[in-house]
């Protein structure tokens, strides 16, 4: 990723600030200009909790290039409480405790380092809450 696309989407990897739709109120992530609904307007900035459960996932035993060092992981497809649902690595959760329905919430932690200059990245990960 290049310094400044960095630098444009970390408002929605730190914080998981998405949109919402000024006609239906449907809640967007990530941002767009067009709610996926109703075709409405979606502008309006909005910051999502953070909060939700795991849909799906898998663990991943053979990584993308950059990614090699993480292996085993496991991604999941959480379903957020305000209705996004999100493709995600899931962090401090060991692969067999993983459950369809176990919550999660929303942690800042590094994805990886890029190229050369060691860009180290940041964004997104899930780990479980207590129920």
């Amino acid at each position: 990723m290049r310094i400044a696309r960095n630098w444009r989407t970390r408002q929605q990897r730190y914080s998981l600030v998405g949109e919402v739709c000024t006609e239906c109120g449907n809640k967007i992530f990530p941002p767009r200009d067009v709610c996926p609904h109703c075709t409405g307007p979606a502008q309006l900035p909005y910051t999502l909790s953070g909060r939700g459960e795991v849909y799906s996932y898998s663990t991943m035993y053979s990584a993308p290039k950059g990614f090699e060092e993480y292996l085993p992981y496991t991604v999941a497809l959480v379903q957020l409480k305000e209705g996004p649902m999100l493709t995600a690595q899931l962090t401090d959760v060991d692969a067999d405790e993983v459950r369809i329905g176990m919550p999660v919430e929303m942690v800042t932690r590094k994805i990886r380092e890029d190229g050369e200059a060691g860009q180290i990245l940041y964004g997104y990960k899930f780990r479980s809450v207590l129920a």
